[in-house]
């Protein structure tokens, strides 16, 4: 099956190396979260974001994306974003 994507906004923030404000953007949705799965690397221009593992249960769609990654996504999070292609 074909799908494509339905207009949605979204929060974002560019990295140029302001790793402080996006430490602060990030713990404005998860408060809990103290950094530790962000960090600088040693040269200054990385910012990793450890993710963790992509777990795929029941009834998520697995996608394709538009360099060739797939990706799990919840089927919640699915419907509010596609629409069937025929």
């Amino acid at each position: 099956m074909r799908f494509k994507t339905k207009p949605v906004i979204v929060e974002a923030v560019q990295f140029t190396g302001n790793f402080q404000e996006i430490f602060d953007w990030v713990s404005q949705w998860n408060p809990e979260d103290d950094g530790q799965g962000m960090w600088e690397s040693e040269s200054g221009k990385i910012l990793i974001i450890d993710t963790g593992e992509m777990k795929t249960e029941i009834n998520d769609w697995i996608i394709r994306g538009v360099k060739g990654e797939f990706y799990p996504c919840k089927p919640d999070i699915f419907a509010a974003k596609y629409e069937k292609v025929e």
